[in-house]
């Protein structure tokens, strides 16, 4: 099956990755003349790095920090409110909550995306290519330069703001203001080290991940990244600026940072005055959309389902669906000819993967407007995607029971079975 994905993003690679090991062709899209990820850290959560690691991914390589406790704090006090041991979740869950560097989790997914070593054809990836239409029915996009590619399968990774949904539901579905916005910047560990008011704050610091929480909605989100070479910060905050939500990686003062955060424990605005580099950007919301896909045609990602910062699961979600994908259109590469998929065999499994991933998925973007400390705000809303019998989960350790614990491979092996079986 030729695959098209726009966007090569950590969506886009790691979906590139699950159809390359499912043996077909796959070709990436990006519109950016580096192929690049944009940011500071992300999340690689064991219910993603499983996936990851299955594919081969080398953690010592991409520099990933193993996280051996949690902690919630009140933000002027440094007082703990919630602390949660990980020392134990790989053995928990099966694989290890990490923390990256995004850079260096994307050129990983770079690499197994089109080494020569591996499962399958190396994906081939084209910069300088915009996709600006798509034609579902088709299977074609059309980019800036007017050229028209054609697939079995296109799959649209290209974020929050993809035209992508308005050929799968038949309208827009622009994102909305949240009301909140986000600073993120990363500081050196050795610069921290080297002050003696800060270098307490990073000491034995290797694997904690903190949240710091105003009396407000306020919350500073903390953790090492890049073999804990880095402080990676994402400051949570009211958003009190209107204007162009396209333009989401602003460069803003530091000064802007210590106003937002003059009410913080001494220790932690003697961090934040190192701050240097620093972005900010609005914390949009889509709510979810009824389906995926329509015809040769699917979302996955931020595209499918952008979610906000405060479950960490934004980009695991985005490697749940290339896992979930990876497993749904597998075929024998001893057999070529069992790759060979129709558009009602496409669709078919397309549906399947909606069944892995829809409610689990939407439930998520839901979870993903409140802290894991503030269910309460999310819990109505969210319940109707639980499975039968399930509750929305009302702690942190309920959440990393509930996040963490999900084995999108297995689910999707499941439903292959059973479709396969139904087949025979």
């Amino acid at each position: 099956m030729k695959v098209i994905i726009a966007g090569g993003g950590i969506a886009g690679l790691a979906t590139a990755i699950g159809l390359r090991r499912a043996g077909h062709q796959v070709k990436v899209f990006e519109r950016s003349a580096f192929l690049r990820e944009v940011g500071a850290a992300i999340h690689v959560c064991p219910n993603a790095s499983r996936v990851l690691l299955d594919w081969g991914l080398k953690a010592e390589e991409a520099r990933l920090v193993s996280v051996r406790r949690s902690v919630v704090a009140a933000a002027n006090t440094l007082k703990p409110i919630v602390e949660t041991d990980c020392s134990s979740i790989s053995r928990r869950f099966g694989a290890p909550w990490y923390l990256a560097h995004r850079v260096d989790l994307h050129s990983a997914l770079r690499c197994l995306a089109t080494t020569k070593d591996g499962l399958g054809l190396p994906v081939e990836i084209f910069l300088r290519s915009e996709v600006v239409q798509y034609d579902a029915d088709e299977g074609s996009i059309t980019l800036a330069d007017s050229s028209v590619h054609y697939a079995d399968l296109v799959i649209a990774a290209d974020g929050v703001h993809t035209t992508a949904v308005d050929h799968v539901i038949g309208h827009s579905v622009p994102p909305v203001s949240t009301g909140s916005a986000a600073f993120r910047f990363l500081i050196s560990t050795k610069e921290l080290l080297k002050d003696p008011e800060t270098a307490p704050m990073v000491t034995d610091n290797d694997g904690v991940f903190k949240v710091l929480v105003a009396d407000d909605s306020r919350r500073l989100v903390w953790y090492p990244c890049a073999n804990s070479t880095l402080q990676n910060f994402v400051g949570i905050h009211p958003d009190q600026q209107v204007g162009d939500y396209e333009d989401w990686n602003l460069s803003v003062d530091v000064n802007d940072v210590l106003s937002q955060y003059r009410d913080n424990h001494p220790s932690i605005l003697a961090i934040l005055k190192k701050a240097n580099n620093v972005k900010r950007w609005p914390l949009l919301y889509r709510d979810p959309i009824p389906t995926w896909h329509r015809g040769r045609l699917v979302l996955v990602g931020d595209a499918a389902h952008p979610m906000l910062p405060h479950q960490g699961q934004g980009g695991a979600q985005a490697i749940e669906d290339a896992g979930a994908l990876g497993v749904i259109f597998s075929g024998s590469l001893s057999d070529p000819s069992s790759l060979h998929l129709t558009i009602d065999d496409i669709n078919k499994r397309l549906v399947l993967f909606e069944n892995v991933r829809y409610n689990r998925a939407s439930a998520m973007q839901i979870f993903s407007n409140a802290g894991q400390d503030e269910s309460w705000k999310i819990r109505e809303r969210a319940q109707q995607y639980m499975s039968a019998g399930a509750e929305v989960p009302t702690s942190p350790p309920e959440f990393i029971e509930h996040n963490f614990g999900y084995d999108v491979q297995e689910k999707a092996r499941e439903q292959l079975r059973e479709f396969l079986e139904t087949r025979s």
